[in-house]
C-alpha cells in the first residue's frame, strides 16, 4: 500500500496534529507508538534522495533527532569538499573563509522554510519540528543535483571529459546551460519539498524566486574557492627553482641598476619618430612572465627599430643581478627615464604589462620575501602623464584588463588589453611558453605586421580558437582594444617607415592563414 505523501501536521513523533497541540497536554498524543520503529539515519538520508528525484518522502509521523540532522549536515559538505577538492590540480590548501562565506545559502534556507511552513496556535515547537524535518530531508535532495554539477566539474578538471574539437562558443553555452539546468533541478526540487510538507503556493512559489536570486549571487559574487593553490607546498621542481636573496650586495645592486639601465639608453633620432619601450612583468612566482617580457622586448627591437631605447623591469631571481625590480616606484622612474631620452612630443612610447590580474583591475606583483604593491592603471597614466610623453601604445596581458582601457584612453594613446572587465585570461600555466594574448600578438601578429591594429585583429580569432581548444570554461576572454584619433596617422607613418627598413635576421613574415601551434596549450590554466 503507498505510503502518504508528507505533511507538515504529521511531521512529529506519533502523527502529533495541531488539533491535539490545541486542546491541552496529552501524554499519550505525544508519545509515539511502541509498535513504530524510529527513522534512523539512513532513513532520512533515502528518503531525502527521494526528494532529490521528484519522489515524495515517506516520513509521515517522525522529526530528526539533533544528532541526525548534524551527521547529514556533515555528510553533505565532506562530499562537497572532497570533490572541490578533486577539481584543484596540485597542492592546494583549505580556505575556511572562503567556505564559510559560501555556506550563507543553509541558514537562508532555514529561515524560508520556517517562513514558509504553517504556522498555527499550536506553538513552535511542532514548527520547530517541522523545519529541522524539511532541512534533514533538504540535505539529502540536495545530493543528486550537487554530485552531478560536481561531478562535471571534477571530471573537466583531471582531464577526463574535454570539448576540444568544438568550434565557436558552442563549449561556453553548453556548459552554462549545464550549470543552469542543475540549479534548476535544485530549485525545484526546494520547492517541492516545501508544497509537500503543507507551504502555501504563494510562500513556496516566493521562496524559490529568493533562493534563486542566491544562487545568482553566489556564482556572481562569491567566485573564490574553498581550495586555493598551496604555495608552501611546493613540488621538488618549485624547490630547485632559484629563489630570491635579499642581502645587501643585492640591495646595493639594485639602488644603481635602474639608473645605469637608463644612461645606456639611445637618444632620439632628429625628425625620426622613434620607438621606446618598456616592458613589465612583476610577478615572480611564474616563469611564463619573465619569458614573455623577454620575448616582448625582443620583438620591439627587432621589429620597431628599437634596439637600444628598451627597458625591462622583471621580478624574477635569475635576473636580479641584470634587470631592475617590477615596482610601482621603478615603473615611475623608467617611465621619466624613457622620457629624457626621448622627444616626448615626437617618439612612441610602447609599455607591455603582463601579469595575473584582479577584479579590481590592479596587476599583481609578487617577489618574495621583497613586498610589492600591485600596479592600478591610474599609477601608470600619472607616471605618462607627468613625463609628458604624448603618443603612447599600451598593451596590458592579465585577467580582467580591460579594466585599464577607460583610465588610460585618450586621443593620442592606443590600448589593447588581453581581456575584457569581467572576463580571465589564458595562459599562464606551469608549462606555459607565453600567454595566450602574448603569444597571439606579439610573438605571431607582429612579427607579420608592424601594424598593431592588424595584429590585433588577427590575434582575437586565434586567442578564442585556444580557449576553446584549452576548455576555458567562464567565458571568451574577449580582447579590447581603443585607438585614439590623434595616434593613428602617427602609427600608420611609423608603419610606413619601418616597412621600408630591411628585415632584421629571424624576422621574416610568417603566412596569416598559418598560425604557429602551441603544443602546450592543454597546461594553460585561467589567470585570476
Amino acid at each position: 500500500m503507498q505510503q502518504p505523501e508528507a505533511d507538515f501536521a504529521s511531521i512529529l513523533p506519533g502523527g502529533l496534529a495541531w488539533s491535539s497541540m490545541a486542546t491541552g497536554p496529552d501524554t499519550t498524543a505525544i508519545a509515539p507508538p511502541a509498535t513504530k520503529p524510529e527513522l534512523g539515519l539512513w532513513g532520512w538520508l533515502r528518503e531525502g534522495l527521494r526528494a532529490g528525484v521528484f519522489k515524495r518522502p515517506r516520513v509521515a509521523g517522525y522529526a530528526p533527532h539533533a544528532w541526525q540532522m548534524l551527521a547529514l549536515v556533515l555528510l553533505f559538505y565532506t562530499i562537497e569538499i572532497a570533490f572541490l577538492r578533486l577539481q584543484m590540480v596540485g597542492p592546494a590548501v583549505f580556505s575556511t573563509q572562503n567556505w564559510l562565506a559560501s555556506l550563507w545559502i543553509l541558514p537562508l534556507f532555514i529561515g524560508l522554510a520556517w517562513w514558509s511552513l504553517p504556522a498555527q496556535s499550536a506553538g513552535v515547537r511542532p514548527l520547530v519540528a517541522g523545519v529541522a524535518a524539511c532541512c534533514a530531508l533538504a540535505l539529502g535532495a540536495s545530493l543528486p543535483p550537487a554530485l552531478v554539477f560536481h561531478g562535471v566539474n571534477t571530471a573537466f578538471a583531471q582531464g577526463w571529459l574535454s570539448l576540444r574539437g568544438i568550434k565557436g562558443d558552442w563549449p561556453t553555452y553548453a556548459y552554462w546551460l549545464f550549470v543552469g539546468m542543475v540549479v534548476l533541478w535544485s530549485l525545484v526540487v526546494s520547492g517541492l519539498l516545501l508544497k509537500r510538507l503543507g507551504g502555501p503556493a504563494v510562500r513556496v512559489a516566493a521562496s524559490v524566486l529568493i533562493l534563486a536570486a542566491a544562487n545568482g549571487i553566489s556564482m556572481w559574487q562569491l567566485t573564490e574557492r574553498a581550495w586555493e593553490e598551496d604555495f608552501a607546498q611546493t613540488s621538488a621542481e618549485a624547490r630547485d627553482r632559484p629563489r630570491l636573496v635579499l642581502s645587501q650586495a643585492v640591495f646595493e645592486r639594485q639602488q644603481v641598476l635602474l639608473a645605469s639601465l637608463a644612461s645606456t639608453l639611445l637618444p632620439e633620432r632628429p625628425g625620426v619618430a622613434d620607438v621606446y619601450g618598456l616592458v613589465f612583468a612583476p610577478y615572480a612566482s611564474e616563469d611564463v612572465f619573465n619569458r614573455e617580457s623577454a620575448m616582448v622586448a625582443g620583438v620591439l627591437e627587432s621589429r620597431f627599430d628599437a634596439a637600444g631605447r628598451v627597458i625591462r623591469l622583471v621580478n624574477h631571481a635569475t635576473t636580479t643581478d641584470t634587470h631592475a625590480w617590477a615596482t610601482p616606484a621603478n615603473l615611475e622612474r623608467a617611465v621619466a627615464a624613457l622620457a629624457e631620452r626621448m622627444n616626448v612630443a615626437e617618439d612612441i612610447v610602447v609599455v607591455y604589462l603582463t601579469s595575473h590580474g584582479a577584479k579590481d583591475f590592479k596587476l599583481a606583483a609578487e617577489h618574495w620575501p621583497l613586498e610589492v604593491e600591485p600596479v592600478a592603471p591610474l599609477l601608470l597614466k600619472n607616471a605618462l602623464d607627468k613625463a609628458g610623453i604624448r603618443h603612447r601604445v599600451i598593451a596590458v596581458s592579465a585577467c580582467y584588463s580591460g579594466g585599464w582601457i577607460e583610465p588610460l584612453a585618450d586621443e593620442t594613446t592606443l590600448v589593447t588589453t588581453a581581456a575584457d572587465a569581467t572576463h580571465t585570461s589564458y595562459g599562464c600555466g606551469r608549462l606555459s611558453e607565453l600567454t595566450f594574448f602574448g603569444r597571439a600578438l606579439f610573438d605571431e601578429g607582429l612579427r607579420r605586421t608592424h601594424s598593431f591594429e592588424a595584429a590585433f585583429a588577427g590575434a582575437v580569432p586565434m586567442i578564442r580558437q585556444r580557449e576553446i581548444d584549452a576548455g576555458k570554461n567562464d567565458g571568451f576572454s574577449n580582447p579590447q582594444i581603443s585607438v585614439g584619433a590623434a595616434i593613428a596617422p602617427v602609427l600608420a607613418a611609423l608603419e610606413a617607415r619601418l616597412g621600408a627598413l630591411p628585415a632584421a635576421p629571424g624576422s621574416a613574415p610568417l603566412s596569416p592563414l598559418s598560425p604557429t601551434p602551441d603544443p602546450k596549450v592543454s597546461a594553460s590554466v585561467a589567470r585570476p
